[in-house]
């Protein structure tokens, strides 16, 4: 910190008083040598002293605060704002060991974006790049995702774990008590080291995260042993949620709901998102329209559809009766005569939004969108109190 003349004199004064107290104590044995006699007149003695601790005391007090003004670290006085407004959180989310460590980068490198603390949100993005006179840039939320469905009661255990209740301690017992090597052990540590209380544990011990509170900190993501735990952007809603690289067969005799690679939804996508690799489907999350197609025909239920509810599409006046939507339809809910307006079956539609997409008269409605789901995340992370 910056020292001003005030803070030498306290400095200075400061040492004095500590020789002070210290002189009361060994007044005593300074008089120790005076000669027996019947009285004795200490008073000067201990005067002088005083008064020669006192110089002294002063004399090495200026002498401390020259050297703590000599060699004293300057600090940009924006750096402090900085770390006023940022969430206190020490996730390590920004890429640096702490918020004061990206304080003081924001401030000194130009290159350093203001909006990377994340647990800060838009607000505290806003106020960083006021500080800093840069610009803060829309970031998508990010939310923690569970890879793993596979809870207690879905999956199968090599044997019983009786040590701490910590998934770092269990994957110590001969990697973890599940027979699947790639699952969520279960006992709680991501929820331990949230900090903002986002994440909790279910009645299956699987952990369930409430992407209300979620900052996507990643604290959780770097103290999962089996990481299964990833920080995506909000708008990426579908996912294999599951990281088994085992054989089908043996994924089957694992657990429940484990991807057996059989492949179902790289037939199905219309966009090429999905793709098999090491035994386990892998969807890309730049291909993915979130659509939602292949979680429907997916066996083993292995892909998480994160939309609680889909739209279901609605053919407004101004169809033409192209029938495209007929065509494109996975499912054949788009019926209806040509150059008439056509109609959906809403128990058939699955509000994939395909129909909405390659409609040339833009006349069906309804279906979900994932920019509106990104625009409406983040106005309501905007909203949201900021973490202390």
């Amino acid at each position: 910190m910056i020292l001003n003349d005030k803070k030498l004199i306290h400095i200075a004064m400061l040492s004095a008083v500590v020789l002070l107290v210290f002189a009361s104590f060994v007044c005593a044995g300074v008089g120790g040598g005076v000669e027996g006699k019947e009285k004795v007149d200490i008073v000067p003695l201990i005067k002088w002293t005083l008064i020669f601790l006192a110089g002294l005391g002063t004399v090495f007090g200026l002498g401390i605060a020259m050297a703590a003004k000599r060699f004293a670290v300057e600090i940009d006085p924006r750096v402090e704002k900085v770390v006023d407004v940022l969430a206190h959180a020490h996730c390590g989310a920004c890429g640096y060991a702490g918020c004061e460590q990206y304080a003081e980068a924001v401030v000194k490198n130009p290159d350093v974006s203001p909006n990377l603390c994340i647990p800060a949100g838009a607000k505290g993005a806003e106020a960083v790049a006021l500080i800093t006179g840069k610009k803060a840039e829309i970031m998508e939320p990010q939310f923690a995702r569970i890879m793993c469905q596979g809870g207690w009661s879905k999956s199968v255990k090599r044997f019983t774990y009786e040590g701490v209740q910590d998934c770092r301690a269990a994957i110590l017992a001969g990697g973890g008590d599940k027979a699947c090597r790639y699952g969520c052990l279960g006992y709680g540590t991501c929820s331990r080291v949230c900090p903002f209380g986002a994440m909790t544990m279910t009645d299956n011990h699987l952990p369930f995260v409430d992407i209300t509170k979620c900052t996507g900190c990643r604290k959780c993501e770097q103290a999962c042993p089996t990481k299964v735990i990833e920080v995506l952007p909000a708008t990426k809603q579908i996912l294999v949620t599951c990281h088994s690289k085992d054989k089908g067969g043996d994924t089957r005799k694992n657990c429940e709901i484990g991807c057996i690679a059989c492949g179902i939804c790289v037939k199905v996508c219309p966009f090429d998102a999905p793709s098999v690799q090491n035994n386990l489907s892998k969807i890309d999350i730049n291909k993915c329209k979130v659509c939602g197609l292949c979680t429907t025909k997916c066996p083993t239920k292995a892909i998480t559809d994160f939309i609680p509810q889909r739209p279901k599409a609605l053919i407004m006046d101004n169809c033409i009766g192209c029938q495209i939507c007929t065509k494109v339809c996975p499912v054949d809910a788009p019926a209806g005569e040509q150059k008439k307006k056509h109609e959906i079956n809403r128990a058939h539609c699955i509000g994939c939004g395909i129909c909405t997409a390659k409609c040339p008269v833009q006349a069906i409605n309804g279906t979900f969108n994932a920019q509106e789901v990104f625009a409406a995340a983040a106005a309501k992370k905007a909203k949201k109190p900021e973490a202390a």
